[in-house]
């Protein structure tokens, strides 16, 4: 019983960090167009309408699918569901969201690198390398994490079977 409440209080740890990542996120993304150097002279449906910055809330949109699907694996573990196929289909889809996130951060790092003139890309280019890099061992893990929650719904599936 011990190893329970553990449990649980891992899983409300983890809860706690990703409530706390998703509202830095989106206190960032709300707050960083304020900041940027083109937004110094223009008002605030000027700086929320510029295309880069429409781009970066729908580009945001996997990353935040990707956080809620975490927190429902982490209902799935505390309900003793881990090894179902609902959590390999939450793992997939965090799969997925990571990969589209990739694809999201490589498409305006092209952009910014190539199309935009007169500032220099090397700061973003390197932002959005470092970024990519770390989404793609978090998309690896997941691949790992749902090919064992594979075999083991399949294991599971099999003894229930057969009892």
């Amino acid at each position: 019983m011990q190893n329970s409440g553990m449990k649980h209080i891992s899983t409300a740890f983890l809860r706690i960090v990703l409530v706390l990542v998703a509202i830095g996120t989106i206190l960032g993304i709300v707050w960083f167009p304020l900041t940027e150097g083109r937004a110094v002279n223009l008002d605030l449906m000027s700086v929320y309408s510029d295309p880069f910055i429409l781009y970066l809330y729908i580009a945001s949109i996997p990353f935040f699918i990707g956080l809620y699907q975490a927190f429902k694996l982490l209902h799935f573990i505390d309900t003793h569901k881990a090894f179902s196929k609902s959590a390999v289909r939450t793992l997939k889809i965090m799969k997925i969201s990571s990969l589209t996130l990739i694809g999201f951060i490589v498409l305006a790092m092209i952009y910014i690198r190539f199309f935009v003139h007169g500032e220099d890309p090397a700061g973003p280019t390197m932002l959005g390398i470092i970024a990519t890099f770390l989404i793609a061992v978090i998309a690896t893990a997941v691949t790992v994490f749902e090919k064992l929650l594979q075999n083991a719904s399949d294991i599971k599936s099999e003894n229930d079977l057969t009892v």
